[in-house]
């Protein structure tokens, strides 16, 4: 009796450590998933609606609107690649999985390679968002009336998941995700938005997480935080941690200059362990944000040179226009050399136009005052590359 009872016992705590180790912010894309082999879907035009997989190897040509309605899936293996043309876009009403892998990621783009020149995913009443080693570049072309589209846009309380990613050339937000639950881990985002469009726009009540990410040259706000003007709950709550901003806000210009990370709008934003450089403006916490709820430290702001297009660039680290004010464990410079953060490879450049090619390498040099100066809570280092290879792949 005795016997069976610490059996019973083992096994009751067992369930409950194995159940606890699983409980994590972060989650990551290293495990494999299996994708349906049934339902492959044909090489060669497609338009109208599609449901299956996108199988590997294969090339795929969009030449219209592509739909998948609600209670279907369009999956992809790794290593498909589709071909956008006439300005196409996809409308997800069911389910989205691209799950490619790292050595054999997914391609989308369009026929001619052009910044603006397809529509990305429209994804208002999608039920599930999955993108996982998928190249999505040179979308934002314009709608009916002309104006760019967002490159991803959600507009529910759902899923979405979008990890080890590459995005380049979009002309409006990168995504734009509006009440979602979000998992945005170790993408890469580059020379987006045209005069507008913020890199990660999360409002309406979106909740998850914001980590290991890069985000190079975004005309507005790298992520901006907000919850909706008429509808103030649920908040928008997110943890904004590890991610490298630079050169962010000046093609949007001074009527409203792009921020590294925004809060405003009864969000509330925890802001930890980023690495900020060359931005118009870098951490603008708003009044009509939930500042008393929002936690911030641990960043790291730098600048390559102390003025550009009359722009004091260290005095907006924390702009006078927001009410947010250095904390005790930031690295903030004071003069050039001071607090750098040694990229291994960028030419200090300040305000790139949209297209400008991002052939940096943001990871950390020896000796960065970055390595082992995070909060531990998220990670000891600074920045989207990290020392325990937690951060960003690329």
């Amino acid at each position: 009796m005795h016997t069976r009872y610490f059996q019973i016992l083992f096994f009751i705590v067992f369930a409950v450590s194995l159940f606890s180790s699983c409980q994590k912010a972060e989650v990551t894309s290293f495990t494999k998933v299996k994708i349906p082999t049934s339902s492959p879907i044909t090489p060669g035009n497609l338009s109208g609606f599609l449901q299956g997989t996108l199988q590997t190897g294969q090339t795929y040509t969009i030449t219209g609107d592509v739909t998948v309605k609600k209670g279907d899936t369009l999956y992809s293996q790794p290593g498909a690649t589709v071909v956008v043309s006439n300005n196409a876009q996809f409308n997800i009403q069911g389910v989205l999985q691209l799950l490619g892998s790292k050595d054999q990621p997914i391609f989308f783009d369009s026929d001619t390679k052009k910044p603006g020149t397809w529509g990305g995913f429209q994804c208002d009443s999608a039920q599930a968002i999955t993108i996982k080693w998928t190249h999505i570049d040179n979308t934002g072309g314009p709608d009916a009336g002309g104006g760019a589209r967002r490159t991803i846009v959600v507009n529910a309380a759902i899923p979405v998941d979008i990890e080890d990613s590459w995005f380049s050339n979009g002309q409006d937000d990168l995504m734009g995700l509006f009440g979602a639950k979000v998992t945005i881990l170790r993408n890469t985002i580059s020379s987006s938005g045209s005069t507008d469009g913020e890199g990660i726009n999360l409002k309406s009540g979106a909740t998850g997480v914001v980590a290991y990410n890069v985000i190079f040259s975004q005309a507005g706000s790298g992520i901006k935080l907000e919850t909706s003007k008429t509808i103030p709950f649920p908040q928008t709550e997110v943890e904004v941690y590890n991610n490298t901003i630079v050169s962010i806000g000046w093609r949007r210009g001074s009527a409203e200059p792009g921020r590294a990370v925004s809060v405003g709008v009864n969000a509330i934003g925890h802001i930890y362990n980023n690495i900020i450089v060359n931005c118009y403006h870098g951490i603008e916490l708003f009044t009509d944000g939930d500042i008393a709820h929002t936690t911030y430290d641990n960043n790291l702001f730098y600048a390559t040179v102390d003025t550009t297009q009359k722009i004091n660039i260290r005095q907006n680290f924390y702009p006078s226009t927001g009410v947010g004010s250095p904390r005790p464990n930031d690295l903030i410079s004071t003069k050039i050399g001071d607090k750098d953060p040694l990229f291994v490879n960028f030419d200090g450049i300040v305000a790139a136009p949209n297209g400008y090619p991002n052939n940096y390498d943001f990871r950390l040099q020896n000796g960065s005052p970055g390595y082992g100066t995070g909060l531990a809570k998220y990670n000891q280092d600074m920045g989207a590359y990290t020392t325990d290879n937690k951060g960003n792949q690329h």
